[in-house]
C-alpha cells in the first residue's frame, strides 16, 4: 500500500480536527482527540458495537516510522492515515510538546442502564467534578483498581476534554463510562442493583479503616467523589448508605480528589478479592 502524502495545513481535515479542541464541536460531531502513542495505540485496538473507535490518525513522518506498529494497527482498523509536518500536529494538538501522533476517535460513553444491568461490583461516581485532569486521573485509578464502570453526573466536566483524555492515559478505552446522569438517579439505580453506595468525604462519620476492619466492604460498592473545592453537598451525602473519610495519620490537612479516589477504590478492590463481606 502506498504511503500517504503529507497533508496540507489548509486541508479541511486539519481544520475539522482542530475544532475538536472545543466542547461544542466535540458534542456536535461526537468525536474527540487522543494524543500520544499510548492513547492512540489503545484507540486503534478499540471497537464499540462492532465499529472501530479510531477514525483518523495524523502523524509526523518521524512518528510514523518510530511507531510503525501503531500506524499498522490504525490502518487495519480502517482509520484514514495522514502524514503531517510538526506545525500541523502542533496546530491540532492541545499539548505544549506534541508527540507526533493525534487520533480522531468516536465517542465512547455507554448507556447508564447498560452499566447497571451488568450488575457491577465496583463503580466510581464523579459528582460535580470540574477539573478535567482530576476526572481523567480518577478514571485511570478506577481502571487500575479493576472497577467495572465510571459514572460522571450531569454537573461534571466533559469526559472528552483533552486534559481528561491525557490524564486517563488510555483508560478511556478500557471500561464503560456513562455521562450526564443526575446523581440522585445514579444512586437510586445502583442501590436497586444491590450496590452499596459510599460517599467519600474528609468529614465523613465513618472511617475507611474501620469499614475494612468490620468486613463491610466486600460486596458490590459504588464510591461517590465530589467537587475538588467544596466536596459533596449535604443532599448528595444524604443519598449514600455511609459517608466515609480516608484517615489522615500524619500532619497533612487533606488528600486531593484523585489520591483519595485511588485509596478508596483500592480498599474496595482488596476487600472484594479477599472474599466478600463477612
Amino acid at each position: 500500500m502506498a504511503a500517504p502524502e503529507l497533508i496540507s495545513p489548509r486541508s479541511s481535515r486539519v481544520a475539522a480536527a482542530r475544532r475538536l479542541a472545543k466542547r461544542n464541536f466535540r458534542g456536535k460531531e461526537r468525536l474527540f482527540l487522543a494524543e500520544g502513542p499510548q492513547a492512540v495505540r489503545e484507540a486503534a485496538g478499540h471497537v464499540s458495537g462492532g465499529v472501530p473507535t479510531l477514525t483518523e490518525l495524523f502523524a509526523t513522518p518521524e512518528a510514523a516510522e518510530r511507531y510503525a506498529d501503531i500506524i499498522g494497527a490504525a490502518r487495519d482498523a480502517g482509520a484514514r492515515i495522514h502524514l503531517a509536518d510538526e506545525t500541523v500536529i502542533a496546530d491540532i494538538s492541545t499539548t505544549v510538546t506534541p508527540q507526533g501522533l493525534v487520533g480522531v476517535c468516536r465517542f465512547l460513553d455507554s448507556p447508564f442502564d447498560d452499566i447497571v444491568g451488568a450488575r457491577p461490583r465496583l463503580v466510581a461516581v464523579l459528582a460535580h467534578v470540574r477539573d478535567p485532569g482530576n476526572a481523567g486521573t480518577v478514571l485511570r485509578c478506577a481502571d487500575a483498581a479493576g472497577a467495572d464502570a465510571v459514572v460522571l453526573t450531569d454537573a461534571s466536566v466533559d469526559l472528552y476534554n483533552p486534559k481528561a483524555v491525557r490524564a486517563s492515559v488510555g483508560s478511556h478505552f478500557h471500561l464503560p463510562v456513562a455521562v450526564g446522569v443526575p446523581v440522585d438517579q445514579a444512586v437510586r439505580a445502583l442501590k436497586g442493583a444491590g450496590v452499596r453506595v459510599l460517599a467519600a468525604d474528609g468529614a465523613g462519620e465513618d472511617d475507611l479503616d474501620d469499614e475494612l476492619d468490620a468486613g463491610t466492604m466486600g460486596g458490590p460498592t459504588a464510591w461517590i467523589f465530589g467537587n475538588e473545592a467544596w466536596g459533596l453537598p449535604e443532599e448528595t451525602r444524604a443519598l449514600a448508605d455511609a459517608v466515609v473519610r480516608v484517615p489522615i495519620h500524619g500532619k497533612a490537612e487533606s488528600l486531593n480528589l484523585a489520591t483519595a479516589a485511588a485509596v478508596c477504590l483500592y480498599a474496595s478492590a482488596r476487600a472484594q478479592r479477599a472474599g466478600g463481606a463477612r
